[in-house]
C-alpha cells in the first residue's frame, strides 16, 4: 500500500517538474558540501542549548532552506559513508567490512564500472568537480615510474603523514570515477601531497589545506558562472577535511571560540562554507544552485569531547556516542538544503534520511529512472524538499558502526546487534559483553531519544521483525525496490565483540 502510495505521489510530483528540468537551462547547479567529523550539536541552530559554537554561516543556510532533524550518514566512519553518499549503495556490501581505507595505494573501494553520481550527471548535461579529501582509494606510481609508465603499486610502502612524493601518479582516483576534474589530498593522514586530478602536485603545510580547499572552491564557481549561466550546469562535491585531526585552525581563526582548538576549527569550517556560499551570490548563481550540507560522521571523541561538555558544548547534542558508535551520536548529522523557488526557507523536515539518498534524489530532480545494478540503497527525499511528503519516504535505515556492527532503524524502532558502542564509545561490545549486557539493543527513539533504555526483551516480535527485515536487505542485495542484486563479498550480520577498529 505505501509502495502504491508513494508511486502516485511521485507522479504527480513529477507532472510539472519534468518538463521544468527537461529545459536544458533550468537545472539547478548542484553544490555538496560535506564536513570530516562535525556533530549533530556543532552546528548552533541544531543545539542552541547545548551548543556553544557559533555558525553563523551553516545557521544562515538552514535559514533559507531545509534542516533535516533525522538525518545519517551512511557509517558512523569516513571512507564507507563517501562511499554510499557517491553510489548509492551502503558500503558494506563491498570489501570493507569494517575500519576505513588507509589511503594512498589502497585499491579503489568504487568499482570501476559502477555508475556513481558525478558520472551520472555527466550523462544529463554536467559538468563535474571534487575539490577536497578523497579517502576512496587509489593506486599510484612514483615520479621515476610514472616518468616509465609503469603499472600501479599494489602494497602500503608508502602511506603514512608524508603522502606521496609530488610527481607522483594516481591510478583509479576521482577522475576515474566520474569526476572531470579533482584538487585535494587522499584523506587527513596524508594532506601535505596535493592532488591535481591525477598527479601530486604539490607538498604542502597541513594546516594550510582547509583554506586552500576554500579558495579553490570559491575558484571553480568563479570558473564555471558563465558556463552555468549559459545552461551548463555544474555539479561540485566538496568534501573538506575539518574539523577531522590533526585539528589545525590557521593563526587568524586560534582562540576565536573560547572553547579551545576544535571549536576554533569548526567555526574556520563555518567560515569557509560562507566563502562558498558568498561566491554562488557574487557570480549570480545561488538562486539557480542546490546546495546540500552535511558531515561524513558525528564528532569524534579525539576532538577532546570531555572537556568540551564540562565547558558546556555537547558535541553529539542530546544524542548519545561520538564518531566510530552505532548510537546516534555516530551518525546523525547535520544536513541543510538550500534551493531557492523550490524548498521553503526555515523549513525543516523530520524524515528519516541517509546520505546514500543523494543519487536517486537527483535522479527524480532530473525525471529520470535509474539502473537496477545502481543505487541499490538510495531513496528520493525530493518530495520532503517540495514539501509535498505525507508519509514514511523510507522503509527503514540500516547503521553500520567502525567495528562493522549492524543496526536497523524503522520508524521510532532501533535495533542495535551488538551489546555496547560497536565503537570507541564505553563500553564497548567487549566489555559490554563481561558486564552481562544483552547481545542486542533496542530503542524505542520516540521516548527514549537518548538510547538510555535497552527494551529488547519487553519487545521480541519487534527484535525478530526487525532482524528478518535486515536480513532481507542483505539477501536481496538492495533495500529499495528493483531487481535482486549481488552483494560484493559475503556479509556476516552479527559481528563478534572484539577490539575495536582504529581509523
Amino acid at each position: 500500500m505505501m509502495k502504491t502510495t508513494f508511486a502516485l505521489l511521485a507522479a504527480a510530483l513529477l507532472a510539472p517538474f519534468a518538463g521544468l528540468a527537461a529545459a536544458e537551462n533550468s537545472k539547478p547547479n548542484i553544490v555538496f558540501i560535506l564536513a570530516d567529523d562535525m556533530g549533530y550539536g556543532d552546528v548552533q541552530c541544531l543545539n542552541p542549548q547545548r551548543g556553544k559554537i557559533k555558525t553563523p554561516h551553516l545557521d544562515k543556510l538552514a535559514s533559507q532552506g531545509m534542516s533535516f532533524t533525522d538525518a545519517h550518514s551512511g557509517s558512523s566512519v569516513c571512507t564507507p559513508t563517501r562511499y554510499g553518499l557517491l553510489t548509492g549503495r551502503y558500503a558494506w556490501r563491498t570489501r570493507l567490512q569494517r575500519g576505513v581505507l588507509d589511503g594512498t595505494d589502497d585499491p579503489p573501494l568504487i568499482a570501476g564500472d559502477r555508475l556513481t553520481v558525478p558520472a551520472f550527471l555527466k550523462q544529463h548535461g554536467y559538468t563535474t568537480a571534487a575539490i577536497g579529501k578523497w579517502h576512496l582509494g587509489f593506486n599510484s606510481t612514483t615520479p621515476a615510474e610514472a616518468a616509465k609508465s609503469v603499472g600501479p603499486k599494489n602494497g602500503k610502502g608508502k602511506t603514512g603523514e608524508g603522502g606521496l612524493p609530488v610527481g607522483s601518479r594516481i591510478i583509479g582516483g576521482p577522475v576515474t570515477r566520474g569526476f572531470d576534474y579533482f584538487w585535494g589530498c587522499s584523506n587527513a593522514r596524508t594532506m601535505s601531497g596535493l592532488i591535481e586530478n591525477d598527479r601530486v602536485i604539490e607538498s604542502i603545510e597541513p594546516i594550510t589545506m582547509l583554506p586552500r580547499l576554500g579558495q579553490r572552491a570559491v575558484s571553480h564557481v568563479a570558473e564555471r558562472a558563465d558556463a552555468a549561466r549559459g545552461g551548463k550546469p555544474f555539479f561540485l562535491y566538496l568534501p573538506l577535511t575539518s574539523p577531522h585531526t590533526p585539528i589545525l585552525p590557521t593563526a587568524e581563526w586560534q582562540g576565536r571560540s573560547g572553547l579551545g582548538s576544535y571549536a576554533d576549527f569548526v567555526m574556520q569550517t563555518d567560515a569557509v562554507v560562507g566563502e562558498v556560499l558568498a561566491a554562488l551570490e557574487k557570480h549570480g548563481l545561488a538562486d539557480n544552485t542546490l546546495v546540500l550540507f552535511t558531515a561524513d560522521n558525528g564528532c569524534s571523541p579525539a576532538a577532546g569531547t570531555d572537556k568540551l561538555e564540562k565547558q558546556g558544548h555537547f558535541a553529539s547534542a542530546q544524542f548519545r556516542g561520538y564518531k566510530s558508535d552505532i548510537w546516534d551520536g555516530g551518525h546523525r548529522v547535520p544536513f541543510f538544503v538550500r534551493w531557492p523557488g523550490q524548498v521553503k526557507a526555515g523549513s525543516q523536515s523530520a524524515q528519516i534520511i541517509c546520505h546514500t539518498d543523494f543519487m536517486a534524489t537527483c535522479a527524480e530532480m532530473l525525471g529520470t529512472k535509474l539502473p537496477d545494478t545502481a543505487a541499490e540503497d538510495s531513496v528520493s527525499i525530493l518530495p520532503a524538499l517540495l514539501g509535498a511528503d505525507k508519509t514514511p519516504l523510507r522503509e527503514a535505515v540500516v547503521h553500520h558502526s567502525i567495528n562493522g556492527t549492524f543496526s536497523i532503524r524503522q520508524g521510532s524502532w532501533k535495533l542495535e546487534l551488538c551489546p555496547g558502542s560497536g565503537g570507541w564509545g564505553k563500553p564497548g561490545d567487549a566489555d559490554a559483553k563481561k558486564q552481562g549486557l544483552p547481545a542486542v539493543q533496542l530503542y524505542d527513539l520516540s521516548a527514549d531519544l537518548a538510547e538510555a533504555k535497552n527494551v529488547q526483551a519487553e519487545h521480541p516480535e519487534v527484535v525478530a521483525r526487525l532482524t528478518k527485515l535486515l536480513e532481507h536487505y542483505i539477501a536481496n542485495g538492495r533495500s529499495t525496490p528493483g531487481a535482486k542484486q549481488a552483494n560484493d563479498t559475503a556479509i556476516t550480520m552479527g559481528k563478534k565483540a572484539d577490539k575495536p577498529a582504529n581509523e
